[in-house]
């Protein structure tokens, strides 16, 4: 019997899995870039590999690894984390039903009220703090597909994985959450119940802000899992070799990253609540926002690195603070190294659910401190 201890998940991480070359003994992965692989004599592929669009050897670590990190039985990349997430509603037939979180990513969910209609799906939009509500709206072996987003952009809403995922199978759905905000330092779906996990891996997973790219795990290899697989070969939403590399290289990074994101990002949502010009700061780590317990209980090590807060004065001085800060760059996107600040409801159009007072704060890597005064001064 083994005396051997099972490295943690981080070190799991900053090793990338304990890779290294045979042949070299290099630490770092090549990057592949050929397109095509050579066939056999009798025209076979023993290697396994036939076409990039469906294979390529930069694939293997960057899959395991979020495999590894979620506890999950397989991982695909893809091309960006729309390509990821819509990859799971397209993998459905028309006339099936989804349900999903009136408070998500918008880019989804506009994708959703369009795309996914013209597809032939029926899609519901629902309270994604409800957990009950995803219970009346499901409709017994025609709903396949439930989605969550938690903590949900930009509100950081918190949905209940647990209870929606046991609800979802009830009705022979599954359970496919996007953990993008969360990561698997701070949440493991699948250990809540979930059947897919969805990133886009553009945001803390590479965390460096140079990289498009989405990923999708599976709880369990099944017939759904196999369509995916195939489709993304055949539809060709597949990474860049180069991209694919890059990737590794930030998840090793990862949990320093994320922690020291989250300690900033509670610092400065206890330092903003109750501030003058603030009227609210939307953060489940803080014992006030509506989805504080179900967060300790399904996060752990943080509540996450990024918070919202509602400007006093309306949209007009929301937009006004952010156009006066020095060191916070008025960027869309989050999850990288640098802290970003973005006024949602300008960005999300006539349509959006956002307060238009949210200013939406991305926590980066840089001192507390210094992000802290920067505010302030613009506020």
């Amino acid at each position: 019997m083994s005396n051997k201890p099972t490295p943690s998940r981080a070190t799991l991480a900053a090793q990338a899995l304990g890779w290294s070359d045979e042949k070299t003994r290099g630490l770092v992965p090549p990057i592949y870039t050929s397109t095509t692989y050579l066939r056999d004599p009798d025209g076979g592929y023993r290697s396994g590999r036939i076409y990039t669009r469906a294979d390529n050897p930069s694939f293997d670590l960057p899959e395991a690894m979020i495999t590894t990190l979620e506890g999950g039985a397989g991982s695909l990349v893809y091309s960006s984390g729309m390509a990821a997430a819509t990859a799971v509603f397209m993998n459905l037939q028309p006339g099936d039903h989804v349900i999903a979180p009136n408070i998500m990513y918008w880019g989804l969910r506009n994708w959703l009220k369009t795309s996914a209609i013209e597809w032939g799906l029926d899609v519901d939009f629902v309270d994604g703090e409800d957990s009950e509500a995803f219970a009346k709206c499901l409709r017994k072996d025609q709903t396949k597909i439930v989605w969550i987003e938690t903590p949900a952009n930009p509100t950081w809403a918190i949905s209940d994985i647990a209870a929606i995922a046991e609800i979802a199978h009830s009705a022979g759905a599954r359970l496919a959450v996007d953990s993008t905000v969360a990561t698997p330092v701070l949440t493991r779906p699948i250990e809540h119940g979930a059947d897919i996990v969805m990133h886009s891996a553009t945001k803390y997973l590479n965390g460096h802000s140079d990289v498009l790219a989405g990923t999708l795990t599976t709880a369990q290899s099944d017939d759904f899992w196999e369509r995916l697989v195939n489709r993304r070969a055949s539809a060709g939403a597949t990474l860049g070799p180069f991209e694919a590399w890059l990737l590794v290289r930030g998840m090793r990074t990862l949990y320093l990253r994320v922690e020291r994101a989250c300690r900033t990002a509670q610092r400065l949502a206890e330092h903003f609540s109750g501030h003058a010009k603030i009227s609210r700061v939307y953060y489940p780590g803080l014992p006030g926002h509506p989805g504080h317990d179900i967060a300790a209980r399904q996060m752990t090590g943080g509540f996450g690195g990024m918070l919202s807060v509602s400007v006093e004065g309306g949209m007009k001085a929301a937009v006004a603070v952010a156009a006066k800060t020095k060191l916070w760059h008025r960027a869309t996107s989050l999850g990288g190294v640098e802290s970003l600040i973005e006024h949602r409801a300008s960005i999300e159009g006539p349509d959006s659910p956002v307060p238009p007072d949210l200013l939406r704060l991305s926590v980066g890597i840089e001192d507390p401190d210094d992000l802290i005064a920067d505010l302030e001064q613009a506020l």
